[in-house]
Formats: C-alpha cells, sequence, structure tokens
C-alpha cells in the first residue's frame, strides 16, 4: 500500500537536510532560495499581494515603522526623500512591525489611516509583520541574515532601522534607527545607487 507524502512535508524534510529554515506558503514568499528582496511576495497595507518584483529597477529604502515611537516623526524625511528623488527612480517601501515596546499596536487600516493624516504617507505601506523573533517574517530572516548580507546583516535594533537596496534588489547599505531618513550619510548613498544603470 502507498501513502502520498504532502508536498509541504516534502519541502520541510528538504529544508532540513539542506540546513535552510522553510518558508511557510502561507507567508505569500517563496525564498528558501532567494537571491534578492525581489524574489517575495508580500501583502500590502490593504491585505493585496504584492510581488516585490515590480520594484525590480528602482532603489529601495526599506524600513520597519512604528506609529508610536520616539522616531516616528521620521515618516516626515521619509516622505520628503521619496517625493525629492521618486521621479529618478527610488522608492520607499515601509513595513510596520510592533516589535520593541509595542509601539505599533493597530490594525492596519488603524496604521494607513494615521499614516495619511499624520503624516501624507506618499509610498507604498505593507501590512503589519513581525522583523525579529521566532516569528520573522522571512523577508526580514533575509535581509538579517549575516550569512547572505555581510557587513549589513544582523538582528534589527529598533524600529525604522534602513536598509538600502540597489536596483537589482540587493541590499547595498544599512543605516541604524536614529539616522534620519534625509541625512547626508542616506542621501549620498541614495544618488550613488540611483547613478548606477540597472
Amino acid at each position: 500500500m502507498k501513502f502520498a507524502i504532502p508536498m509541504a512535508v516534502v519541502t520541510l524534510l528538504a529544508a532540513l537536510v539542506l540546513g535552510q529554515a522553510p518558508v511557510h506558503a502561507e507567508e505569500g514568499d517563496s525564498a528558501v532560495e532567494a537571491k534578492s528582496i525581489l524574489d517575495f511576495k508580500m501583502d500590502d497595507i490593504d491585505g493585496k499581494e504584492v510581488a516585490l518584483s515590480k520594484y525590480k529597477g528602482q532603489v529601495l529604502l526599506v524600513v520597519n515603522v512604528a506609529s508610536k515611537c520616539g522616531l516616528t516623526p521620521q515618516y516626515e524625511q521619509l516622505v520628503k526623500v521619496q517625493e525629492k528623488y521618486t521621479k529618478e527612480g527610488f522608492q520607499v517601501l515601509g513595513f510596520p512591525a510592533n516589535n520593541f515596546m509595542k509601539q505599533e499596536p493597530g490594525s492596519n487600516s488603524e496604521i494607513k489611516l494615521f499614516c495619511k493624516q499624520e503624516y501624507e504617507v506618499n509610498f507604498d505601506m505593507f501590512s503589519k509583520i513581525s522583523v525579529k523573533g521566532d516569528d520573522i517574517h522571512p523577508l526580514y530572516a533575509f535581509l538579517t541574515d549575516e550569512e547572505k548580507q555581510g557587513e549589513h546583516g544582523g538582528k534589527i535594533q529598533w524600529n525604522f532601522d534602513k536598509f538600502l537596496v540597489n536596483r537589482e534588489g540587493k541590499v547595498i547599505a544599512r543605516f541604524n534607527p536614529k539616522t534620519k531618513p534625509d541625512a547626508e550619510e542616506v542621501v549620498t548613498k541614495i544618488k550613488e545607487a540611483l547613478a548606477e544603470e540597472a
């Protein structure tokens, strides 16, 4: 008598044998073998699935955001940087997370309303995820993987940790939470990345 082995079990066993953490299908990511963030699919703030491959050819600033943090006013600088460089192919991606002192307690709809009313956010926002710990989202497991990201890897330190991603989806710089999005060191790196052809 033959038994059919569920594909999920096969995937899990393969991941364990290869020494890789399995990616859950319900997370919307097929990125056990992710080479860049463009390999991921995420839910936007309205719950619609977005393939990050749509951003290929653009320079990205990936930021874990929160509404009740001392650094929340950085939304203002993120908006300004987005406005200034969007025509050159730059995009901020905001990922709400409640990992630090429960400073992002709201629902996706509440976060969206807050961003619109308080800061007139003009960049793409995504559904709330976890950016550290046992329930870390696969995207952030990838971004913080020291083996894959080298000096840019390591655990998320706080809200508004920033990853600069080039036109091919590779992390090329990282800025700590207290570094403002319009700081000279950030803007310089953004300009350098925009100057490179895809």
